[in-house]
Order: C-alpha cells, then sequence, then structure tokens
C-alpha cells in the first residue's frame, strides 16, 4: 500500500507540474501553483474567454478610445448591453443612414394653398407694373422735351396732374421768398332781386388754417389755390389778359375753385345766386435773417383782376331753383 501510494504521488506531480513534487510540498500547495501558472505566464485570450462566457459585463459610460469595439463583442457573447451617456439622458439618437428625415414646415407664400400662391403672384406682378408705370410717367413729366413727351404729353399731363405734381423750386437759385394771399369776393343775386357784393375771403388763410396742426394735410388744400394762381400769373401779361389757350384754361379754372370756395363760405346766402367773382392777391416780402443785412421793402403789392362772370358756371344751379320753384308752385 505505501509503494502504490507512493507512485501514485509521482506520477500525479509529473503530469500537474511536468517534474516531481517536492518532498516538502504539500498537495494543496501543488495544486495551487498549477493552476495559477499558465495566468502568470501571460494568456489573456484564455481568460477573456472565461469572462465573456461566465461573468456578466458590467454598465459603463463609454470615454476612451475603442469603446465601440468593446461593446460588439459583448452583444456577440451575449453580456446585456452597456447603457451609454446618451441613453442615460434620454438625448434621441441620430437616424441611421438612409432613413427619411422630417421635412421642415414651410414659412412666408409657400405656406399658402396654390391657388392662393397664384393670388399672391398676380398681385405683386400688378403692383409692380403699376410702380414701373408710375415713375416712368413723373419721369416724362421731368425730363426734357423728347419725341415721346411731344406724341404723349397729353397723357402724361393727365396722369401726373394734379395729384403727382413735382416742384423743384426748392433746389432754384432763388427759392420763393413773397408771401402770397389769394382773396376772392363775389357780387350775389338774392332771393329778393337785389344784387349785393360780399365781402373779401381770405382764401390762402382758410389753407393755412386747415394745415396747421394737421400732421396730413390733403394735396388740396396745400396745393390746389396756389398752384392755379401760379398758373394764372404764367399764362396772363402785365395787364392781365391771357397769352395762349392756357391763359383762359387757368381763368376758368380759378372761377371754379372761387364758387367751390365761396359756396363752402355759404357766401350767397338762402336762395342767393353768384353772377361775379372778383380775385387779387396781396404780396408781401419775407423779412431777411438779421445777419444777411439784405434790405427789402415790407409793404405789400396788391393785383386786383377784373370782375369775371360766372353765368357759365352758374347755369345748372339758375336752372336747378327755377325747377324747385315749378314743383313748389304745382304742390301748392
Amino acid at each position: 500500500m505505501d509503494a502504490y501510494d507512493k507512485g501514485s504521488d509521482a506520477r500525479r506531480g509529473q503530469d500537474g507540474s511536468g517534474g516531481p513534487a517536492g518532498p516538502d510540498r504539500p498537495d494543496g500547495e501543488a495544486d495551487a501553483a498549477e493552476t495559477a501558472a499558465p495566468e502568470a505566464d501571460g494568456a489573456p485570450e484564455a481568460a477573456g474567454a472565461r469572462e465573456a462566457a461566465d461573468v456578466p459585463e458590467v454598465a459603463v459610460v463609454p470615454e476612451a478610445a475603442g469603446t465601440a469595439e468593446v461593446a460588439g463583442a459583448a452583444e456577440a457573447a451575449g453580456a446585456p448591453k452597456a447603457l451609454g451617456a446618451a441613453d442615460a439622458a434620454g438625448a434621441v439618437r441620430p437616424a441611421p443612414p438612409g432613413t427619411a428625415q422630417p421635412a421642415a414646415p414651410r414659412t412666408g407664400v409657400a405656406a399658402l394653398s396654390p391657388r392662393y400662391q397664384v393670388g399672391a403672384v398676380v398681385a405683386l406682378a400688378v403692383v409692380a407694373v403699376a410702380v414701373c408705370a408710375h415713375i416712368g410717367m413723373v419721369f416724362l413729366h421731368l425730363a426734357p422735351s423728347n419725341t415721346l413727351t411731344k406724341q404723349h404729353g397729353d397723357v402724361v399731363d393727365e396722369w401726373v396732374f394734379p395729384e403727382f405734381e413735382q416742384n423743384w423750386k426748392l433746389f432754384a437759385p432763388n427759392p420763393l421768398q413773397q408771401n402770397v394771399s389769394v382773396q376772392v369776393r363775389a357780387e350775389v343775386a338774392t332771393a329778393d332781386g337785389e344784387i349785393r357784393t360780399t365781402g373779401w375771403y381770405d382764401l390762402s388763410a382758410e389753407d393755412g388754417r386747415a394745415i396747421d396742426g394737421n400732421p396730413l394735410p390733403s394735396h388740396t388744400q396745400q396745393n390746389e389755390l396756389r398752384r392755379a394762381w401760379d398758373f394764372f400769373v404764367a399764362s396772363h401779361d402785365s395787364d392781365d389778359r391771357p397769352v395762349g389757350l392756357r391763359g383762359t384754361l387757368s381763368e376758368t379754372y380759378l372761377r371754379r375753385i372761387a364758387l367751390l370756395r365761396l359756396d363752402r363760405d355759404g357766401a350767397a346766402g338762402p336762395g342767393g345766386v353768384v353772377e361775379r367773382v372778383q380775385y387779387r392777391s396781396r404780396t408781401t416780402n419775407v423779412e431777411p435773417p438779421p445777419w444777411s443785412g439784405e434790405k427789402v421793402s415790407d409793404r405789400p403789392t396788391v393785383r386786383e383782376l377784373p370782375w369775371w362772370s360766372v353765368s357759365a358756371e352758374t347755369r345748372g344751379a339758375k336752372s336747378g331753383q327755377t325747377g324747385q320753384a315749378a314743383r313748389e308752385g304745382g304742390a301748392a
């Protein structure tokens, strides 16, 4: 039995350690040395295989390079997948390549339906054409005489006057340095058949009161009377005789303005009719600044025009009054 036991120990020592076991080392120490020897000799592949097969992977945050390869190996081995920082924070991962991205919301005209898009394009085209036509008309009005203005000057004037008239006197070498006050009075046929003469109505002062303090005065209040008087002065000689057809046209224009203003002021009175009107202007020089040293007269210059009959303009009013009287008589 002793010999058999000794032989058995000898063989175990040769198979496990490659040499005979020392007489002083117990069997447990020999086995432990044999088990630890392969790891000490540097066999990482065998140790990694045992860890992948037996030990579950711990969830870590990938920070160092090569994290993707380690995670792939763990998934291939069936280990639980590690949670990344983006998953832990609840962030949305980017879509994989080839996945359709959601379209961005449309804004502006593109957000409209096709029918409204067509309407918007048509409206913009009309506005653009109108603006270009207006700019072209104003340019021809201001440009020197040329072939277009000679052939189509009437069309240009009808478009420009009076709303879009341009006045460049502000940039002239001698801008206006006078205050011109235009006044009018009338002869009125009263309902009793008498003729009376009204006082002078200061039409320029009326326009001035309408403009003063008004942030958006009308074109009529600013320019109608002033431009009509300039038109008259430019188309008449020093004896107030018209020069050409423009002179006669300026007189008609002034008569109609007088009738409108007198009717607004109630100059004729109840049942009265304006028979004639008379204009006059009162021109006063603007006082120069003290530092200029310029001396100008402060005496006003008065220009009084002859009486003008307005029977052609008031014929409709007379006929209207006659018809009204006839109707009142028939009703009585």
